[in-house]
């Protein structure tokens, strides 16, 4: 059992507990195999009604995977394959498919900095949001995709939002996660006590019920994401990132110029990739799109480009990626279906001397 992971029983409800509050608690491998444990142990329990994940921290619920981890894992392995890398996303992976199929009412209280993985070990239950929740699926920024079932949750988001989010890896808040379909409810942090509360004094399967009920009096305000949606919706269903851009392009809006300066920063393939696994995504269940994404990491961390993104935005911290190619009009059809070829051992694709 991991460190940084606690787990009890309460009134028939288990409880884990992220407790790795310097590093945002970001996933580590241990982790994911407690998380896990965890869940297999209380989903035949009949002690055990429904299961609470939550953070000792109200700063973050989790803010993804260990991403240093991945950076000294991947360098050392150049061309992929790293043991360690191959577990964690694997065993990542298969946690979130458990979530998404437990049995049993699971519920996250997504609190402050929601990201990445943090997304992956919450989607797939009942989530809460507050007023410090600070949602993203950010992975293009450093070179990246959005996984842990990202082509599930994003393609299912209403009108283009999904292609929004996950190709720009904005930030958004609670508001916004409910208009996304992200969230569930919202709970202010001020009425932590009273939340707290209901969900120790109340069984197991009546959770669910009980949180509707509890949610119906508090408001998350006004989303943003609402209120450029139909901006969203025009320019996002153009149908591939460069299309996306030309729309942009013709408008002079804040939000558009806003959203052109964000996509300058991202990794040109990955936003293509991106996209891509968006639309593949609307045609598959969970564990496709999981199956998917599996495949996709590492033809991910065989090109580089994450590990490229990770030393300018966390390692060295310059801020300035050398992604490639280095330009949207460099990105070829070719290099983004390649991408999505089966992994399998010593596979030759015609397509692999573009890497």
């Amino acid at each position: 059992m991991s460190e940084y992971i606690h787990t009890s029983v309460s009134n028939g409800t288990g409880l884990i507990v992220l407790d790795r509050p310097k590093a945002l608690n970001s996933l580590s491998l241990d982790m994911v195999r407690a998380i896990t444990q965890a869940l297999l142990a209380w989903r035949d329990d009949a002690a055990v009604g429904a299961v609470v994940i939550r953070s000792s921290s109200e700063k973050a619920f989790c803010a993804g995977g260990d991403i240093r981890f991945f950076y000294e894992a991947g360098r050392a392995t150049p061309q992929g394959g790293s043991a360690l890398v191959e577990d964690f996303f694997t065993e990542e992976y298969s946690l979130n498919h458990l979530v998404h199929f437990y049995p049993k009412p699971y519920i996250a209280l997504m609190d402050g900095v929601v990201m990445g993985g943090g997304m992956g070990v919450a989607q797939g239950g009942i989530r809460i949001v507050n007023d410090k929740t600070k949602m993203a699926m950010p992975e293009v920024n450093i070179g990246l995709f959005p996984d842990v079932g990202g082509s599930y949750f994003l393609s299912r988001a209403p009108g283009a939002l999904g292609y929004y989010l996950g190709v720009t890896g904005v930030t958004i808040n609670a508001a916004d996660a409910l208009h996304a379909g992200l969230a569930d409810h919202y709970a202010p942090l001020a009425d932590r006590a009273a939340l707290d509360a209901l969900l120790i004094t109340t069984s197991g399967a009546d959770l669910p019920r009980a949180l509707s009920a509890y949610a119906a009096a508090h408001n998350a305000g006004d989303s943003q994401l609402a209120a450029n949606r139909a901006a969203i919706d025009r320019h996002f269903s153009a149908g591939s990132v460069p299309a996306i851009v030309a729309s942009l392009k013709t408008d002079s809006s804040e939000f558009a110029v806003k959203t052109l300066e964000v996509m300058a920063t991202r990794s040109p393939l990955m936003m293509c990739v991106t996209h891509e696994l968006i639309k593949r995504g609307a045609a598959l269940d969970v564990a496709g799109c999981l199956r998917m994404e599996r495949a996709l990491v590492r033809r991910n961390f065989e090109n580089g480009e994450v590990i490229e993104g990770v030393r300018a935005l966390v390692i060295d911290k310059d801020n300035n990626p050398q992604w490639r190619p280095p330009a949207l009009d460099e990105v070829t059809g070719d290099m983004v279906q390649f991408m999505f070829v089966p992994v399998w051992p010593d596979y030759a694709h015609p397509l692999s001397h573009l890497y």
